[in-house]
């Protein structure tokens, strides 16, 4: 294991890149979980008061859940084989001192790595029997059921969020239908409005048309009755 690269390492691994604190924060975490098995290593980093043992679990249980999915081995019988904390990019800052001078700030980073393998025959054979002893599960049987029912519990909530969003897109689709068949009728109704105006104007022009006939009637029996008085007179004054 000490000629080995960190690459070539036998296990499954898991890897967080650019966590925001240095190296050797992250190093004095990894050493209280190196070596031991999956359950004692999760109770160690929810006790711990370190701000990166946060982190450290989550890759832990992502290493798990590797080598449940991908070798299929199961979590009671897996254990931190190999644990550490690269150094990542640095960022630079800057802090305003005295006199107009200016001190540097160096913001760590660091890439964590762990990697689980599974126990031999012989020391799975030698839990089981102190498990057995002891009449209850292990500590790695606790923490498996745990880490699925968070798994169960977040695939429950995305699922819920899932249906929630397509319901709201469906709820949105329906109103879109609704407002184009709005507007659809808005449109039909101001088509009605032009129409009625329409047929109300030729009504009214064929009213002031028949008053003008009317008129023009009215006019032309009175011009005719003038004639005949004229005429009329006229045969008085030639008798």
């Amino acid at each position: 294991m000490a000629g080995l690269k960190t690459n070539e390492r036998p296990g499954t691994r898991a890897v967080v890149k650019y966590v925001r604190v240095s190296p050797s924060k992250a190093r004095a975490v990894l050493d209280l979980v190196r070596g031991e098995s999956y359950g004692r290593a999760s109770e160690i980093l929810a006790f711990s008061e370190r701000s990166v043992s946060e982190v450290v679990g989550k890759c832990l249980d992502s290493a798990v859940a590797n080598a449940e999915n991908n070798d299929n081995i199961p979590a009671e019988e897996l254990f931190v084989s190999a644990c550490y904390a690269d150094e990542g990019p640095t960022l630079k800052r800057w802090r305003p001192r005295a006199r107009g001078r200016a001190t540097q700030i160096l913001k760590r980073t660091s890439h964590i790595t762990i990697i689980v393998s599974r126990y031999d025959d012989a020391t799975l054979a030698d839990l089981r029997e102190r498990e057995e002893a002891k009449g209850q599960a292990g500590s790695s049987a606790h923490a498996a059921e745990a880490r699925r029912q968070r798994v169960e519990r977040s695939r429950a909530a995305a699922e819920e969020a899932a249906a929630a969003e397509e319901a709201a897109d469906h709820d949105h689709d329906h109103a879109d239908e609704v407002e184009a068949v709005e507007t659809v009728e808005a449109e039909v109704t101001v088509e009605e409005q032009a129409v009625d105006q329409a047929e109300e104007q030729a009504e009214e022009q064929q009213d002031e048309e028949q008053q003008d006939e009317e008129q023009q009637d009215e006019e032309q029996a009175v011009e005719q009755a003038a004639e005949q008085v004229e005429e009329q007179q006229d045969e008085e004054e030639s008798n």
